[in-house]
């Protein structure tokens, strides 16, 4: 059995990571503009809080909504598939709490 096929492996790749938690926090309330998400952050930067929502959206687990009004504008939100994490997610962070 090669390393990807481990279930658990797939889990943490698309979990883990030093931002990637905290963005799933963030838009567990609903979606985002980037800079809100930048200023919920602390210690982010510009260019890994676009990279990390990238290969989010990769994986399924982010979608970008473009709102083509007077002035365009973007926002972040979970997928169906990203909050069905959040349990996994609630979880560790009472661990992280505990220990």
């Amino acid at each position: 059995m090669t390393t990807e096929q481990f279930p658990v492996n797939r889990a943490l790749a698309i979990i883990g990571g030093k931002w990637r938690p905290q963005l799933y926090c963030t838009l567990e309330d609903g979606p985002k503009r980037f800079l809100e998400l930048q200023r919920a952050i602390p210690g982010i930067s510009r260019k890994v809080l676009t990279d990390q929502l990238k290969e989010l959206e990769r994986l399924g687990m982010v979608e970008r909504i473009e709102f083509d009004e007077a002035v365009l504008h973007v926002e972040y939100r979970l997928t169906d598939a990203a909050y069905t994490l959040q349990p996994a997610i609630k979880g560790l962070c009472a661990w992280g709490e505990g220990n």
